[in-house]
């Protein structure tokens, strides 16, 4: 369902597996205290991108309104996986999404973990004098001990071998006593994920990789659970939430996005130009 109305918190609306036209600034307070299970997002960090002039309202000012709301809208338990990277300016990285980790933290979200999606087909990069750039951090913040971690598993080299040791006598006595056991199968998967950047067939610059949104909400949601995509451009986060059985709700301001998000979760296309009649 594709959400179009007025701005004001006293509006009552069925929010959940919606996609909500408008600055995720404000529409973040339509939602109540405590709602949402996982946000899954990338914001358009250090204007790295202009998303049709949406990238020149941008500043750290209005990511710390965002990431309070944010804050005040995860359950505790939830979490927030923030995917972002950092731009190079005069010669040298802004350091911007460390800084946002930091805000975070202050507001009081524990730093579950900082993951990294490396890109197996990142972009050819110019000549500088640093390594070229093939990865972003994708920072895995939690309200309280996470409630939830499904983790993605991965197959271990010598699974099912059988191995004979020793350990040191726990008991008070010299000496040592023989161990026999098998390795596990499969281990806990690793925080540097291997992901194909998108190939992108839609208008918009930016298409968030399928495969990540979806091991992410694996990982940190169970089916029912409500996932937030405040940034939600292309529509994959809040498509894969759908894909596992978990509610969405998505916010975007860009007209075009919108409409896409709406063409690919309900297969209809708003009008763009009586949508702009209506924003």
């Amino acid at each position: 369902m594709a959400t179009e109305f007025e701005l004001t918190p006293a509006k009552t609306v069925d929010l959940e597996n919606s996609i909500m036209l408008g600055d995720s600034e404000r529409l973040l307070k339509l939602l109540q205290n405590d709602f949402v299970d996982l946000t899954v997002t990338s914001p358009p960090y250090d204007s790295l991108r202009k998303y049709n002039g949406v990238g020149d309202t941008w500043c750290f000012e209005k990511f710390k309104e965002i990431a309070n709301e944010l804050y005040r809208v995860t359950k505790p338990g939830g979490v927030v996986v923030w995917v972002i990277n950092d731009k190079t300016d005069r010669g040298s990285k802004t350091g911007t999404s460390f800084k946002h980790a930091l805000y975070f933290m202050e507001l009081g979200f524990n730093l579950n973990d900082t993951m990294i999606w490396r890109k197996t087909n990142p972009m050819p990069a110019v000549r500088q004098p640093r390594y070229a750039d093939c990865f972003e951090y994708m920072f895995v913040f939690s309200k309280g001990k996470p409630k939830t971690f499904n983790p993605i598993m991965r197959k271990t080299k010598f699974g099912g071998k059988n191995y004979d040791s020793t350990a040191k006598n726990m008991d008070g006595e010299s000496g040592r006593h023989k161990l026999k056991y098998v390795v596990n199968s499969e281990a806990v998967d690793y925080n540097v994920w291997d992901i194909a950047v998108a190939q992108n067939k839609t208008c918009h610059p930016a298409v968030f990789p399928y495969e990540l949104a979806k091991k992410h909400i694996l990982s940190w949601s169970n089916p029912g659970d409500l996932v937030l995509d405040p940034f939600a451009g292309s529509g994959t986060t809040l498509l894969a939430a759908r894909d596992l059985g978990r509610n969405y709700i998505g916010m975007e301001m860009n007209v075009g996005y919108f409409s896409l998000c709406e063409e690919r979760l309900f297969g209809t296309k708003t009008c763009l130009e009586n949508l702009k009649e209506k924003t």
